[in-house]
């Protein structure tokens, strides 16, 4: 017989969901488990969010040297780039990242409550590690994602590359092409065209950056295009070329490049995991079915946070699963908890923004949009940066902001600044209430507000955005 160990909560992961988990564990007084499987340390320090903002950061400062003449700088034409220097850079910010990860989360914890090694259910509260048994009251399941790589391809070996492995990379080959162009392969396929390497981007799909607003796309595409070649609306072939180059087929087009990079989504880390144990509802990708106000899985002590559960594939998302999967865990509950207005921001040039309600999900009936185009906006234009479009969604019945889209400068600020309006449901008036000051970028948000209240048929007094004060 194995040995087996008994704790309150087992917590399967140690990435952004399973430590906000361990906290609301922690705090609870409860007993637990961590079980780890592959490398410590978040998705997001060791190969998301924070390695490629520095890469990003290295291409946009590089890049800049593009606009510096207009500004009567001279010198600029001589700058170049160090390419493995700026890679040891990126590695390096990767490893501070990751260390403060562990060192405020597992190093302090001793090896019989944290496990580096991969967990099978074998009960919906019984799991094998090795040659363990760890019996939990209740089970988190927090195992992240991988990249997705037909298998089709996995026979070019180093030479397809995803982000699991292009941050470890000492130095980048002079052509690539990019598969996939959501978030991920946009933002990664323009810093590498900026630094210096022949990209060439492809997807399936007719849009990029997941955007659902057409006027958004479309721009979108555009200004990509001006700066690296997209191929879209065709499924992708690799064929081996001479040279032991790549040869990339989408339809009518066709590139040979020294390497691609695959970025066509992510998957749940199902894999292994003896999920059939549950005896649940499962879907195409393998999750079992939960409620994402409590993360269970059904009436079992199983709960899904963070990147396993493809739902809402980003930090602070993860952070909330996590801590609601570990609230109610460790009280044997099924509270649940309102979910935050949805907000996704992509770190391109400009950037691509999305949040509250969809495009695709309006009802046009009920519906207006206002809308500004980025090039007459005063702040904009001096920066250098005045392109792009925002459009807003108001509910024409009660006024009240529904959601966004966007690609324009500074864009993180402008749809962080709405997404928190409409997490407050404030209405159209009360936003055209709010002091914008001059010349900002915020600007660009008040001449959608007033164009938003133009297409609802609001009276434009000058004076609505006032508020009087009563006798």
């Amino acid at each position: 017989m194995a040995e087996e160990k008994t704790v309150d909560v087992a917590i399967l992961g140690s990435g952004t969901a399973g430590l906000n988990a361990l906290a609301q564990v922690r705090r609870a007084g409860k007993s637990f488990v961590l079980i780890n499987g592959g490398e410590p340390g978040t998705t997001c320090a060791r190969v998301g969010c924070m390695p490629s903002k520095a890469l990003i950061q290295i291409a946009e400062d590089y890049h800049r040297r593009t606009h510096l003449g207009k500004y009567g700088i001279d010198g600029h034409q001589e700058m170049r780039l160090d390419l493995q220097e700026a890679l040891e850079h990126v590695q390096d910010l990767r490893d501070t990242f990751v260390d403060r990860v562990l060192s405020n989360s597992t190093d302090e914890l001793p090896p019989e409550q944290f496990i580096q090694d991969y967990g099978r259910l074998l009960e919906p509260n019984l799991i094998e590690v090795g040659d363990r048994r760890i019996r939990a009251k209740a089970v988190v399941i927090a195992t992240g994602s991988k990249p997705i790589v037909p298998t089709a391809w996995q026979v070019f070996g180093d030479r397809l590359l995803t982000t699991d492995d292009l941050f470890d990379q000492e130095t980048l080959p002079d052509s690539i092409a990019v598969i996939g162009l959501g978030t991920i392969g946009l933002e990664l396929g323009q810093s590498l065209h900026r630094l210096g390497i022949s990209v060439t981007g492809f997807d399936q799909r007719e849009t990029v950056g997941g955007v659902t607003d057409p006027e958004v796309a479309r721009c979108a595409i555009e200004l990509f295009r001006k700066e690296f070649p997209l191929h879209l609306g065709h499924p992708v072939q690799l064929q081996e070329a001479a040279g032991g180059k790549i040869r990339v087929i989408a339809g009518p087009q066709s590139v040979v490049v020294d390497k691609v990079l695959c970025s066509i989504g992510r998957k749940p880390n199902v894999e292994g995991l003896g999920l059939e144990v549950l005896g649940v509802e499962r879907n195409a990708q393998g999750v079992p079915v939960f409620n994402p106000n409590t993360m269970q899985v059904g009436d079992l002590p199983v709960y899904l946070a963070g990147d396993v559960t493809g739902d809402r594939p980003v930090l602070h998302e993860a952070g909330d699963e996590g801590k609601i999967a570990g609230y109610n865990a460790a009280r044997g509950s099924a509270r649940a908890f309102r979910r935050k207005t949805p907000l996704y921001i992509n770190f391109c040039d400009p950037n691509l923004c999305t949040l509250g309600t969809r495009f695709q999900e309006l009802d046009p009936e009920a519906t207006a949009i206002g809308q500004i185009n980025f090039a007459p906006v005063g702040r904009a234009l001096i920066m250098g940066k005045n392109r792009g479009v925002l459009r807003v969604y108001g509910d024409r019945a009660s006024g009240r902001i529904l959601g966004a889209e966007m690609i324009g400068p500074r864009g993180e600020n402008l749809a962080h600044l709405l997404c928190w309006c409409i997490e407050q449901g404030l209405t159209l008036r009360e936003l055209l209430r709010m002091p914008f000051y001059h010349p900002v970028i915020e600007e660009a948000l008040q001449a959608a507000l007033y164009d938003l209240q133009r297409k609802m048929g609001k009276p434009a007094d000058g004076l609505l955005e006032l508020a009087p004060i009563k006798d």
